[in-house]
């Protein structure tokens, strides 16, 4: 058998177990699919493990660097209290949009905040506004700006704070040093930031599913 159905046909066995269908969150995808957006929101059962980091984390903030339909938006923030809030950023006005409408179709327009516009200038804003540490940061985003995403996550952070970072293996083309595609090399300059960042301590797994074979990096910031 194929691996990557096979792959695709255990993650529809883990939903089926695991993940009652939701229709806001079946709509949301709908609304994705309608709009044209790029088909690269995460997993049912990804979504599910992000919801999960989150409430681990007892997170009442959450800072999430690109958006897209909002989709993973959703799934972290039903994990917040009623008094929670869930910033996150988006490059492109139409994905933010389609965003806004997912979130408040799933009535969660009072604690999701979408902002649009370039997610270092969006950053540097939410630091002049003296934004209050983020309890859960999930970066998945354009992969070149990781060590800056990364940089920009640390400043906004506390001692415990999670930070994830998706698609960091790239079908195993991470360990491709001489790689000439810049979001694999963004992805390696954002390895090597963790691995002499005292701030933080991380791992990374690799990942196999319906969206093909990936990983994420999981680290906690050190007291």
């Amino acid at each position: 058998m194929n691996e990557a159905f096979t792959w695709s046909l255990v993650d529809e066995y883990i939903e089926d177990r695991l993940i009652p269908r939701d229709p806001a969150l079946d709509e949301a995808l709908d609304a994705n699919r309608q709009a044209d957006l790029p088909p690269i929101d995460v997993s049912a059962a990804q979504g599910k493990l992000l919801q999960l980091f989150a409430r681990m984390a007892g997170a009442k903030r959450i800072l999430e660097i690109g958006t897209l339909g909002g989709y993973s938006t959703i799934w972290m923030a039903r994990a917040l209290p009623e008094d929670g809030t869930l910033v996150t950023l988006e490059l492109d006005p139409r994905h933010a949009a389609v965003a806004v409408a997912n979130a408040a179709r799933a009535g969660l327009d009072r604690v999701v905040d979408v902002r649009v516009g370039p997610a270092l200038e969006q950053l540097a804003e939410l630091d002049a506004e003296g934004a209050a540490p983020f309890d859960l940061i999930f970066i998945d985003a354009d992969k070149p700006n990781n060590p800056a995403y990364l940089t920009w996550a640390l400043r906004f952070s506390r001692p415990g704070t999670v930070i994830v970072g998706d698609n960091v293996v790239r079908e195993g083309a991470v360990i491709e040093r001489h790689s000439t595609d810049p979001r694999v090399q963004g992805v390696r300059a954002f390895f090597d930031l963790l691995a002499q960042e005292p701030r933080i301590s991380a791992t990374a797994i690799q990942t196999v599913g319906s969206k093909g074979y990936d990983g994420f990096m999981i680290g906690i910031v050190n007291g």
